[in-house]
């Protein structure tokens, strides 16, 4: 059996009509042998079968097509209806009949929606039966149009998942690439800074200091590159980046340690806090500090170098408030859906550093707390991303019904 009739026998066995549709023949014409068959050139192939006859053929049995009546109905593409082949004109001396014997018959071809022949929707029976001239040969052929249809939409639907199977394929294979490689260059990275590091404490003609700051510099740049390939390695191909949330007494110190950070890399910005009491916070210290340093990050670099940039911390109605506003050109209605997604970027006329991965890594630091990402941008009021906490999350999770 070759492959593609292999292919059609599980299409048609993936159609939930096609037992029914058997059923219905069997039950409209008295006849107790009906079937679905994919007919080639040289078989004839049942892909579905309803046998109270005891005929013996099942699904996936052949047959010699030149000892069957589809022979002709292959060249012919018509409707063969017998009622008692032995007193039948056309088909008393058929040696098909005598082959198979039987008396009653109806075959009817299914094409593809391209036009080409399928096959047949056949039935027969030892007794005679009265079916010409009824409404079973309309029946079965809108039968056949109908299961044309479903043909083509299972075929369809094959199509669209294999190329979907294939494609995840591909991007689990590339994520796990990145994981890989992004594991493999951390040690050579920590190497390259720490020995820059020690060269810009020891050395000291200026020329030569500087050489290793920008070694320094273009090391730690990497490094923060490849932290972020592989959170966003961990958020695909795991359940997401990995938190430990736990008390955080010190919460408002990590927050402010990290603006200072980014203050020293752009001395000439104004950055202003607002950190208010965040006492009585549970949550993962160094991923937080992770979310706001990415969209600190993304606030100097794309807002207005002339303005502030405004970072706020308080705790409001039991919600945590962490939010980063800057101004500028406003992002587009249309970007905004799309800002934290991996690899998206605002559009810009100038080169642009990193991956784009600073807004999806901060997403992700947001959904593994339980809390979500929110931002606003308009030309008034600038651009304001915050990250919400509901600090009763874990009460209210302790409150769902547990799972049966």
């Amino acid at each position: 059996m070759s492959t593609a009739v292999t292919s059609d026998i599980a299409t048609i066995g993936r159609i939930n009509a096609v037992p029914a549709i058997l059923q219905v023949i069997c039950e409209t014409t008295g006849l107790r042998f009906a079937a679905v068959a994919r007919v080639t050139e040289t078989r004839w192939t049942a892909c579905a079968v309803l046998d109270t006859l005891e005929f013996g053929l099942k699904v996936g049995g052949e047959l010699d097509l030149t000892t069957t009546l589809c022979h002709e109905i292959r060249s012919s593409h018509q409707t063969i209806v017998i009622d008692k082949a032995s007193e039948d004109e056309l088909y008393c001396n058929h040696h098909t009949p005598r082959i198979y014997k039987f008396e009653s018959y109806i075959s009817v071809p299914v094409f593809r929606a391209d036009g080409s022949f399928f096959g047949t929707i056949c039935a027969l029976d030892p007794l005679p039966a009265a079916l010409k001239g009824s409404a079973i040969q309309p029946m079965m052929e809108s039968f056949a149009r109908l299961l044309s249809i479903q043909i083509e939409s299972e075929e369809n639907t094959q199509k669209t998942e294999e190329a979907l199977q294939k494609e995840r394929a591909t991007a689990e294979v590339r994520e796990q690439f990145i994981a890989v490689l992004g594991h493999d260059l951390r040690n050579p990275l920590f190497a390259i800074t720490a020995g820059a590091e020690l060269l810009t404490q020891r050395l000291e003609e200026e020329k030569s200091r500087a050489i290793a700051q920008h070694i320094l510099t273009c090391g730690r740049r990497a490094t923060q590159l490849v932290r972020d390939v592989l959170d966003f390695a961990r958020g695909r191909l795991g359940n997401g980046i990995v938190v430990a949330i736990k008390p955080c007494p010190d919460l408002a110190d990590a927050l402010q340690h990290v603006t200072s950070e980014l203050q020293r890399v752009h001395p000439h910005r104004q950055i202003i806090q607002h950190i208010g009491d965040l006492d009585g916070i549970d949550c993962d210290r160094e991923r937080v500090s992770q979310l706001l340093s990415n969209l600190l990050a993304n606030a100097l670099t794309h807002g207005d170098a002339t303005q502030p940039v405004d970072i706020s911390a308080q705790v409001r109605d039991r919600v945590f408030v962490l939010g980063v506003h800057n101004f500028g050109k406003p992002i587009a209605a249309p970007v905004l859906g799309q800002l934290f997604q991996p690899f998206s970027r605002p559009i810009s006329d100038t080169p642009q550093t990193g991956l784009g991965l600073g807004l999806y890594i901060a997403n992700q630091i947001a959904l593994a707390h339980g809390g979500r990402m929110e931002v606003i941008s308009s030309q008034e009021a600038g651009t304001l991303f915050s990250f919400r906490l509901p600090l009763d999350r874990v009460e209210a999770q302790a409150k769902l019904p547990a799972n049966p």
